[in-house]
């Protein structure tokens, strides 16, 4: 079956600054993939490209099997981009009847306006709604055109906690009814929720792409939460580990649990309430990328 996505050896420069370098990559269909990287490490330059607002410098890119440029390729995407610019002096069922105008068969409005509760907003004018209402129209706009694929750059931008779950609901019902989705976000709680394959990219190029869980897995490092002792105590046990406290529990984030688990025991030390788990998603992004330069160009 022909790819939702691919990309071969995709280069992308602006100048001098190179933002993507030679990004290959394929998204079937059905899939929730999670684009995670640094500011300016090249995501929302490759969302631009697969949407045909960018050309690339050299490579390739298809999108449903096409030049992503034509817009016979591009009537089944959905996309929300980072910065929300919805008509001020439309209103937002104006806004929902003119999008589903450019696509041969829309989703029914009743369908977008339930998921995504929009009943409240329809005769607003979008100059009036607040921010986060303005980004919850405007993800809904993306689905408007009951897409094959959606591609969301930063969904959940300015919203609450209770509004960005909300929003998720909304983002995960589309996808179970077979909508691949691709999201990238600063809210690497909003990838483990959504996304159940990940893709990290760091200074234009793909750094690590597996299952979730196989991207947390591949981070060894372990976190060792313990009562009863001191930041200093676990650092004389191992200089390498990255300790915090936060009231009485001390946090010590390690690439060998075992060892210090047995330092503490053979220690004496009064220790309490200890807990070992797995690194966390956040945990293995900030290792996967921690050698890039602290100083990037944006994309």
């Amino acid at each position: 079956m022909t790819a939702l996505i691919s990309t071969r050896d995709l280069v992308k420069r602006f100048g001098d600054v190179t933002a993507l370098s030679g990004v290959t990559l394929d998204i079937g269909h059905g899939e929730c993939v999670g684009l995670l990287g640094p500011n300016g490490a090249g995501k929302t330059t490759l969302l631009s490209i697969i949407e045909g607002l960018r050309t690339p410098s050299s490579g390739e890119v298809r999108l449903f099997g096409g030049d992503p440029r034509d817009a016979s390729s591009r009537v089944r995407l959905g996309s929300t981009p980072q910065a929300t610019a919805l008509p001020e002096s439309l209103r937002v069922r104006e806004v929902l009847e003119f999008v589903a105008a450019h696509f041969p068969s829309p989703a029914p409005r009743s369908r977008i306006v339930e998921e995504f509760a929009l009943e409240p907003l329809l005769h607003q004018q979008c100059g009036a709604l607040s921010g986060g209402q303005q980004r919850r129209v405007a993800v809904a706009l993306a689905f408007v055109g009951d897409p094959d694929l959606v591609l969301l750059d930063e969904p959940t931008t300015g919203l609450d906690v209770d509004a960005r779950r909300a929003l998720w609901d909304a983002v995960r019902r589309r996808h179970a009814s077979g909508c691949a989705v691709v999201v990238t976000s600063h809210h690497l709680e909003e990838i483990e929720q959504l996304a159940s394959r990940v893709v990290v990219i760091d200074d234009g190029i793909v750094r690590a792409d597996d299952t979730l869980g196989a991207i947390v897995s591949s981070v060894a490092r372990r976190r060792v939460q313990v009562r009863g002792i001191d930041v200093a105590d676990i650092r004389r046990i191992d200089p390498a580990a990255s300790v915090t406290r936060e009231d009485d529990v001390v946090t010590a984030v390690v690439d060998d649990s075992d060892a210090l688990v047995r330092a503490l025991v053979e220690s004496g030390l009064p220790f309490a309430d200890l807990a070992v788990r797995g690194a966390t998603l956040e945990e293995a992004f900030l290792t996967l990328t921690e050698k890039t330069p602290e100083t990037r160009k944006a994309a």
